[in-house]
């Protein structure tokens, strides 16, 4: 049995990871299980109905990406259609965060067909093996995990309460939403598990639980249709690759935006210069972050030729001076010993409210996430793949060592990486501690006057910066589990202190 290493952001979904891999499992079969446990478990954060993208990075191979992003539906819907069936809300979450809700907001859900893809051509077991660890929580019910129970204390209003099939699980018999910690049992989910398990994920988009999602969504002014199921298929696609000191890494390309962009600032983050976080090496991040994400805002964000303008920047980040020569989503890390590494993030952006009748499945709001749709609501073709801020990366040292990272956090997932990275790599941290350590982003970077959130450690307050400072370290700034393999035989594994996470090992002597 192959030694495999799980960082997630539960307990629960990184023992799923060990169990799978007891059972004969390799990285990508215990990153698989631990996802699937972590879609659902953490009602609000995600949903089974997601997208996902998915590096893996096979040792003597190059690294490829599994694209199971959500897509653009309405291959069957009248011109009339469009724009219809959204309703738009402020959520609290994060200050104030504008987003689109209900049935016109559900993207085609390409995550379980990522899964049963990397699965297929990656994985050593089963896919029955993969799905029973969610089957089985969702079977016996699960604690309400404390990352969900704040998202949901504070956006239930908006997203849940005008759909009482969807707030139901999230509520007592007295109709209090529940704690943390409290048991969550969802109907009809168990049965739903239970028929993926079995028929595969054809039972998604093309069975039963496909005509209850089509049905639902004929009868509410939803653009998805049976036949937007049926037409999902996901793409094995080379992964973007970016050299760091002595360090190959791999993130997500196209559709990924958030993949370009954590290339593009690690690019900027070379060879700093600098042992510890001063204001100076504050100062390079801040400018790094404002760069590149400005030049996202005018080009990415908006391009019809997405790989195109990737390389663009790329090109133009490489070439950039160094700027000291005078800144709603789960993820998963798994390595094995024998050198496969595995990176999986997924999203159902904020929810959308919507769970069709029978199924037990939350529905995503990927077509109503302002930040990723800035050509408008349903302003896509039928069939394109929506943008993402997803960036799950691994990477490769000279050394022989391997590492898988990623996290959640909308536009901060970049950020939060590259922070992490940096620490990692350049600064030598040992890897918790890299993922602990105090972080700043840059928010409104394409504004004339942007804003620099930060956590206390960072020294920001010395910069002549618009600044907003956090009292302590906060899950605002993502949640980066990560793990790390140094041949022969050692582990080192982490999960962000910012956001209840868990590692487990298996097969370890």
């Amino acid at each position: 049995m192959t030694s495999v290493a799980v960082a997630s952001s539960s307990q629960i979904a990184a023992d799923a990871g060990a169990d799978v891999a007891a059972a004969g499992g390799n990285a990508v079969d215990a990153a698989i299980a631990a996802s699937l446990v972590q879609v659902v478990t953490e009602p609000g954060i995600i949903s089974l109905a997601g997208g996902n993208l998915i590096v893996i990075w096979p040792p003597g191979a190059s690294p490829i990406m599994i694209d199971g992003a959500s897509e653009m539906p309405g291959r069957n819907a009248p011109g009339e259609q469009l724009g219809r069936g959204g309703l738009d809300v402020v959520l609290p979450y994060g200050g104030g965060t504008p987003t689109t809700v209900g049935y016109g907001s559900v993207a085609t859900p390409g995550a379980l067909a990522g899964y049963a893809l990397a699965s297929r051509q990656y994985g050593s077991i089963p896919w029955k093996v993969l799905v029973e660890p969610a089957y089985r929580h969702v079977r016996d019910g699960f604690p309400l995990p404390p990352a969900s129970q704040q998202f949901i204390d504070s956006s239930h209003t908006g997203i849940f309460d005008w759909n009482p099939i969807a707030l139901r699980p999230l509520q007592d018999e007295n109709g209090v939403l529940k704690r943390s910690g409290e048991m969550i049992h969802i109907d009809d989910l168990g049965e739903s598990l239970a028929a993926i398990a079995e028929e595969g994920v054809t039972a998604f988009y093309r069975g039963d639980i496909a005509r209850l999602i089509a049905r639902d969504m004929d009868d509410n002014d939803g653009l998805l249709s049976l036949t937007d199921l049926e037409a999902y298929q996901p793409r094995v696609l080379p992964a973007l690759e970016v050299e760091l000191d002595d360090w190959q890494l791999a993130t997500a390309s196209a559709p990924s935006i958030g993949g370009a962009a954590l290339a593009a600032m690690l690019l900027q983050m070379q060879r700093i210069g600098h042992s510890d976080w001063t204001v100076q090496m504050a100062a390079r991040l801040i400018e790094a972050q404002t760069r590149v994400m400005r030049f996202r805002e005018q080009h990415l964000d908006r391009s019809e030729e997405l790989g195109h303008d990737i390389e663009k920047l790329l090109k133009l980040a490489s070439s950039m001076p160094s700027v000291l020569a005078s800144p709603s989503t789960v993820h998963t890390s798994a390595v094995d010993a024998d050198g496969l590494a595995c990176a999986v993030t997924a999203s159902a952006g904020y929810g959308s409210g919507v769970m069709p009748p029978g199924t037990g499945i939350w529905m995503n709001n990927s077509l109503g996430e302002v930040e990723i749709n800035k050509r408008g609501f349903h302003a896509l073709r039928p069939g394109t793949r929506i943008p993402s801020n997803m960036a799950p990366t691994t990477g490769r040292s000279s050394d022989g060592s391997v590492l898988s990272i990623g996290s959640p956090g909308a536009d901060r997932i970049t950020t939060a990486i590259l922070q992490t990275v940096t620490n990692f790599v350049h600064l030598n941290m040992p890897l918790q501690d890299a993922v602990n350590y105090p972080r700043l982003h840059v928010e409104w970077p394409w504004e004339n006057v942007s804003r620099v959130a930060y956590e206390p450690g960072m020294p920001v307050n010395e910069l002549k910066v618009s600044q907003r400072r956090f009292d302590r370290l906060d899950m605002f700034f993502g949640g980066v589990t990560a793990v790390h393999f140094a041949p022969p035989d050692r582990f080192e594994m982490a999960a962000d202190i910012r956001r209840t996470g868990g590692t487990a090992l298996s097969g370890a002597e």
